[in-house]
């Protein structure tokens, strides 16, 4: 009888092994590009020199380390510190952290997954090395505080995120499961997999609730050495990092101290570059790129400058509209004022030709919708037709194209003729309303530079009556005034990496609307809700790709945003002291991760 048992247990565990693949890497669609026979990325160089300290600018704010919930503003930089279940292809530092795709993830902390063929849960082993900068083991009941936290406390755009993981458990301590919500889907695995740690014996006796500048305690190859709030972070390399020798961190993380200091605006973050005092610069001023580098340190050779393609997704830039505003809820309004931003003669007078144009939310993308829609969008929109633009069905988007000059009045006559039609109309030169109150628009932004570039437009709102400004304000302030719809546009732009996922309920569905950080414009739309919904629960890469497509024309054609320009390379420069891998990411640059201090290029700049 016992032998009976026996046998039946095994046939019973050898059937349900049957249903269930276990992996070290996985893709949301198709299989990685790298196998487990990988030694190393092929930008990773395991014989570099260790060593270094290297200085950033950042033009920004922060006064909380704790990245989890909504109170405060974290460094952009804080990933250096953190680890996940698996890990995107390598690169750590900001949120440019894909190598060589992106729909795939590798194991990190997790040395394998394993899932049904139904995907309604995900059990992680943890590798048994996986430790904290304390040396305490990473414990699957890490996994079940930090996504509990996530639920109770997260910022929206993260909480968002995890809609579709409804709880996990430690099945024990190497081992942690993820049930999901849903049936057939490898999103809410891949956001599991995405899991970083929160240490329960670290928190037992702190606030997660709160914002703190004491370092949590951390697992990455670098932790926080030092913080000045708002005025600088020092990072430290983790010698014995516990993941140094697997093949998803070995030959990266060479330098050994990273300072990041942080700067009120560009012009004061440049002076510092310009005298020798940061490293490195990503460059987001043309004009600076064309005109300001010949200071003296690059004419000696001291700086190196290069222009990289990018493949990186630039997602919508542009002036966000807040539709809690009675004016902006008309869409005629919206259109009115996106038909008096004149892209061509700005690129002509302040880009040097160096931009293009927005046409979508999903920029540089497979994602991004072009053309009139295909049968597969058609599909996807018919049942939404009442709630959708007209145009959406037969007309491409495309944004109004002047002559350049800065001196075409088609814009103009087409703003005018709208705004009439929403019940405005000019009076003794100023855009009025049947109640006698003026159109007002208020531009607010953190950034210097962006007031310059935005002064055409403003010109352009005054020039048919309408009461335009701009409000510069620091980053904190931004950020606080977003969250609590204390705007009229905000200038910025909102970034998305393919796959589109359960970040666009916190962007743009009607159900984040009223919540403090999510859904800046308060849109409130069935027809974006529902599509959201399907890209969510999209069972594959064509019923993906036709919904989001379709979800990208109903954005356009409602003109929540007006969209401005990004550009399709990567400006940067660097102090000539660094070696670097002989095959670069093909993505981003992801230099803190993957360049070196080189001892004789350090000696020759008198380092």
């Amino acid at each position: 009888m016992r032998l009976f048992a026996l046998l039946f247990s095994l046939v019973c565990l050898s059937a349900q092994a049957a249903d269930t693949v276990t992996r070290w890497a996985v893709s949301e669609y198709g299989e990685p590009l790298f196998d487990q026979s990988m030694a190393h990325w092929p930008y990773a160089t395991p014989d570099a020199p260790k060593g270094g300290r290297v200085v950033l600018a950042e033009v920004d704010n922060f006064d909380t380390l704790n990245y989890y919930v909504l109170k405060g503003r974290w460094p952009s930089t804080i990933g250096l510190t953190t680890d996940s279940l698996m890990t995107k292809s390598g690169l750590r530092g900001t949120y440019q952290d894909y190598g060589e795709e992106f729909e795939s993830r590798y194991g990190l902390i997790a040395e394998s997954v394993e899932y049904p063929e139904d995907l309604s849960w995900a059990i992680f082993r943890l590798h048994p090395a996986a430790r904290y900068h304390d040396g305490n083991p990473i414990v699957a009941g890490d996994f079940v505080f930090a996504l509990e936290t996530i639920k109770a406390h997260a910022r929206p755009f993260i909480k968002a995120a995890y809609d579709q993981v409804e709880r996990a458990e430690a099945l024990d301590d190497r081992t942690v499961k993820y049930h999901f919500n849903t049936s057939h889907s490898m999103k809410p695995l891949m956001v599991a997999a995405d899991s970083s740690p929160l240490p329960v014996h670290w928190w037992r006796d702190r606030d997660i609730t709160r914002a703190t500048l004491e370092p949590p305690l951390a697992s990455g190859p670098y932790r926080v050495s030092q913080v000045e709030g708002g005025r600088q972070i020092v990072y430290q390399r983790v010698d014995d990092y516990w993941a140094r020798d697997l093949p998803v961190a070995k030959g990266l993380y060479h330098l050994d101290e990273i300072v990041v200091d942080y700067y009120k605006d560009a012009t004061a973050a440049f002076e510092a570059f310009k005298a020798g005092k940061v490293d490195f610069r990503d460059e987001f001023s043309v004009k600076r790129w064309e005109q300001e580098y010949d200071f003296p340190l690059a004419e000696q050779g001291a700086i190196v400058r290069e222009a990289r393609a990018s493949r990186l997704p630039s997602g919508m830039m542009g002036y966000f509209f807040n539709l809690e505003r009675p004016a902006f809820k008309d869409r005629r309004v919206r259109q009115a004022i996106a038909e008096l931003y004149d892209f061509e003669a700005l690129q002509r007078s302040l880009l040097f030709g160096q931009f293009s144009r927005i046409k979508s939310y999903f920029t540089n993308t497979e994602y991004a919708s072009s053309g009139l829609p295909d049968a597969a969008e058609l599909a996807v929109l018919e049942p939404l037709r009442d709630a959708v633009p007209a145009e959406v069905f037969d007309q491409p988007f495309v944004p109004r194209v002047s002559d350049g000059s800065g001196r075409d009045r088609r814009g103009k006559r087409s703003a005018i003729k709208l705004l009439k039609a929403a019940g405005w109309e000019q009076r003794d030169g100023e855009m009025r309303n049947a109640d006698g109150e003026q159109l007002q628009v208020q531009l607010m932004t953190a950034r210097s530079e962006r007031v310059r570039l935005a002064t055409p437009f403003l010109d352009a709102l005054k020039s048919v009556g309408i009461d335009a400004s701009i409000r510069l304000i620091d980053a904190a302030q931004w950020q606080s005034s977003i969250q609590q719809k204390e705007f009229d546009l905000w200038v910025g732009g909102y970034y998305f990496y393919p796959p589109p996922d359960q970040l666009l309920f916190s962007y743009f569905h009607s159900r984040t609307a009223d919540t403090a950080g999510g859904n800046s414009s308060s849109i409130r739309n069935p027809a974006v809700d529902a599509l959201i919904e399907q890209i969510v629960d999209a069972p594959d890469k064509p019923t993906l790709l036709a919904n989001a497509r379709a979800l990208d024309r109903v954005l356009l054609w409602n003109h929540y945003a007006v969209p401005t320009y990004f550009r399709d390379r990567e400006l940067i420069a660097w102090r000539n002291r660094f070696g670097q891998p002989a095959t670069p990411p093909s993505i981003a640059v992801g230099w803190l991760s993957t360049w070196w201090v080189d001892p004789e290029m350090d000696r020759a700049l008198g380092n």
